[in-house]
Parts: structure tokens; sequence; C-alpha cells
């Protein structure tokens, strides 16, 4: 082997078998090498070793002395030499190196495409009128594709209530009366909260609408929001310690599932959203150390929050487990393919409070009325926070259970302090209480926790 490649040692007569020359280098530079073999072609390539310590080679491409349909030697040293400072710089895996660039420039190549593709499309979209269905689609894929739920609930809304009034009209039609007729149509069944959104998210998707004038007239701007509907209430629903034996006593008769009367305790021991609850997977709880972790994509602000599971809160999660143990999720769908609507349960609780029975839903009404009023999952939460202050947990303490943020921007960013224990101990008494509530002491038994001064 010749100490340096030079032409005249690639240009020798070929063997019978293969003849391989190379530039003389140090360990840890790869090596500049060529192949000549026995019917005369001469290769240059690159070798190194990978990560794996096994040897690679990179075919640089044949030898032609004049550099015609080939690389000369000069222009092979300087396609290895380009290699070696790469391996020197710390990738060592050269040919996955080059793959996935190659990947990542033939994904930017069809977005790209994609690109042109879809501004083609949209030129010849506004050559032509859109109806509400067509512009609903383009403003759903630009504004709210990126809400937490993908927009489905807004999907649900209009499929509901203004495509089958409005959704084959042009958009450049609607007036006011069209959106008139919209909400009165939603009132008339006394969902005064779906009115208000409903023409919330009309009113964005005009908007938008004008502003690629598509439209030259709001419908909705001579509307005012104040107009629809009446004046939302902001519930103040807390359930009484006497309710909450008596809700205690009633839930028997409900003849309610096993784990819907674990989700009751569980929401007043843990002060959770029932929506937390229903997507939780049995990864989120560890038994042994009595913990809850709600991961961030199912806590409602995208804060995680660690729950401590006293000991009828642990109880609870234990009944679910034995009912759904085969599953991924605490409260799993019918097919075992997602957890349940986050709705199940507060329509369970709100059939047995109704005066008379929903076609195919449940005859057991009346069962969970309590004196107070109708009263929901989420009252439940506001009930464990209520009942957080009355055993002498501190205001602060209160809101960390209740995984709101701070307001507060300045505190939010310098006061790190995680209030684990705090909020630990917080629970533990929680759940204290609750259980003597739960076994229906007298309230005057039932002696409240003062806070340590």
């Amino acid at each position: 082997m010749a100490d340096k490649l030079t032409t005249l040692s690639i240009e020798q007569k070929a063997g019978l078998k293969d003849i391989w020359l190379s530039d003389p280098t140090s360990r840890g530079l790869g090596l500049f090498e060529l192949r000549i073999t026995p019917k005369g072609k001469r290769t240059f390539y690159f070798r190194y070793t990978n990560s794996q310590e096994k040897r690679q080679r990179i075919n640089l491409g044949n030898y032609d002395k004049e550099g015609a349909i080939g690389l000369t030697l000069k222009q092979a040293r300087w396609k290895a030499a380009k290699l070696s400072q790469l391996y020197q710089s710390g990738v060592v895996d050269i040919k996955e190196h080059f793959e996935e660039l190659e990947r990542i420039a033939a994904a930017q190549r069809k977005a790209e495409e994609n690109k042109i593709e879809n501004e083609r499309l949209e030129v010849e979209l506004l050559n032509r009128r859109l109806t509400i269905n067509m512009l609903f689609e383009k403003w759903h894929k630009s504004q709210l594709a990126t809400r937490k739920d993908q927009g489905a609930y807004v999907v649900r809304m209009f499929n509901k209530d203004v495509f089958p009034a409005i959704g084959n009209l042009y958009a450049d039609e609607v007036k006011k009366g069209h959106i008139a007729e919209v909400i009165d149509n939603i009132l008339a069944r006394g969902a005064n909260r779906t009115a208000k959104m409903v023409f919330s998210d009309l009113r964005q998707m005009f908007k938008w609408a004008l502003y690629r004038d598509w439209i030259e007239v709001d419908p909705t701007a001579s509307i005012k929001k104040s107009d629809v509907g009446k004046k939302d209430v902001e519930r103040d629903r807390v359930l009484s310690e006497e309710e909450i034996v008596s809700l205690s006593m009633q839930i028997p008769a409900a003849r309610l599932l096993p784990t819907t009367e674990a989700a009751i305790w569980i929401a007043l021991t843990t002060c959770c959203r029932i929506g937390e609850l229903l997507k939780a997977r049995w990864e989120h709880i560890d038994f042994e150390k009595q913990e809850w972790t709600i991961p961030a994509e199912n806590a409602k602000n995208g804060f995680a929050i660690t729950v401590h599971l006293s000991p009828l809160a642990l109880e609870q999660f234990q009944i679910i487990r034995n009912m759904h143990h085969y599953s991924e999720w605490l409260y799993p769908n019918r097919n075992d393919t997602n957890h349940v609507c986050t709705k199940t349960i507060t329509k369970q609780l709100s059939d047995r409070q109704r005066v008379t029975a929903l076609t195919n839903r449940s005859s057991k009404t009346a069962t969970l009325s309590l004196s107070g009023g109708k009263w929901s999952p989420h009252d439940l939460r506001r009930t464990a926070a209520t009942l957080l202050a009355m055993i002498g947990v501190s205001p602060v303490v209160i809101e960390r259970c209740l995984n709101h943020v701070e307001q507060n921007k300045v505190q939010r960013i310098y006061q790190r302090y995680s209030y684990q224990a705090e909020m630990n101990a917080a629970w533990e008494k929680l759940g204290a209480r609750v259980t003597a509530l739960k076994d229906g002491k007298q309230i005057a038994k039932v002696l409240p926790f003062r806070a340590k001064g």
C-alpha cells in the first residue's frame, strides 16, 4: 500500500483481488480510500467508525483523471476532507446524518408544495362566493384548530343550531334577522348561556370574514351582546354539611353506578374538576404514595398538580379499580378506546334531581334532590373549597388545592414555593371531615379543625 494516494498509485495495473489504497491519517479523523477492482474500476471512499463501533464507508464517486465523468484525485480528497471535518465535529453516524437531512429536506419540499397548493385553492375560493358552511370550515381550520379541543365544542353548537338554519345561505346574504332567528331558537329552549356563546362565535367568524373581504357587511355588528338573552348569573351553589349528610343517605335509593358514587366523594375530598377525573388513567394513580397526578393536558388551566389522597379518597379509587382494572382509563367508554364523555356524570346526577324522567333516561327522579336546590359536580368542587375554609385552611393553600393560577404576575414568577406539604395536610383534613359527614354523624358532633397558630 502506498504512503499516500497519488495519480501514479491510482493508475497502477489491476490485480486478481481488490486493491485498497489510502492516505495516511490519525485516529479519529476518518480515512480517505480508493478501491481498484480486478476489472479496473476505481472508486473513492471515506471510511469511519460509527457510534456502534462498526466500520462504515461512504462512496465518494469513481475516479476519472480528467474529471469529466468522475472525480479527480483532488476533487475526491476535498470531499473526503469535508466528511472528516463533519466526523471530527461529533457527527459519528454520518450516513444517518445525511439520511435525516434528506428526510427534513423532503418534508420541507412537501410543505412548500402543500403551501403552494393551498394558496392556489385560496385564490380559487376567493373567486367564488362562500356559504356559511364553507365559511365556517375555513374559519375552523384557521382559528379554532389551535384551541384545546380543536374547536369540537363550537362544531357541536353550530351543527345543532346554526347550520340547520343558515348553513346553506351565502355568507354575504346573511342579515341581522337571520342571526336573530338562530339566537331566538336557542333561547326558546331555555339555553341562555349557549345562545350567548353561539352569538359570540358567529361574531368572531363574521369579523374574520369581513377582514378578508369575503363579506362587505357583518350581520352581527348592529346586535349588542348584552341584548342576547338574560344576564348570566354566577353560580355560588355550595352544599351545606347537613346536605352532605342527607346526600350520603339518599345515594342508595338513586341506584347510581358505584363509579359515579365514587366520583361524588372524590370530588368532595380532592377539589377536582369532574372532567379531570373522567380523563384520568391508572398510570396517574399511585396507591402506595396515596397520590393522584393530574397532568397538564387534563387540567383546565394547563398546569399539572399532585393531589394527596386521604383514606376516603383512596377507598373510592379502589372501588373504581375493582370495576375498571382491565382498562388504561378509570372511566373507559364502552369500546375501551378512550375515556367516557366528560358530561356523563353530570347527566346522571341531573336526571336524579328532575321532577319527571326524560325518555330513555333514569327513572330514579328526585332521589338526589337536596334542600338547597339543584346541584352539579362542579358545585361539589366549590363545596370542598368551602369545607377547607371551615376547617381553618389558609386561602393561599385552598387556591393551590384548587389548582388556581396566581393572578399576580410578579408573585407567579418569583414565589416558587410549592405548598405541597400544606396542601397534603389540607386534603387529609378535608377527607376526615367528609368521612364524618358521609358516615351520617350529627353536625354538632363534627368538631371543626383549627388551623395551627
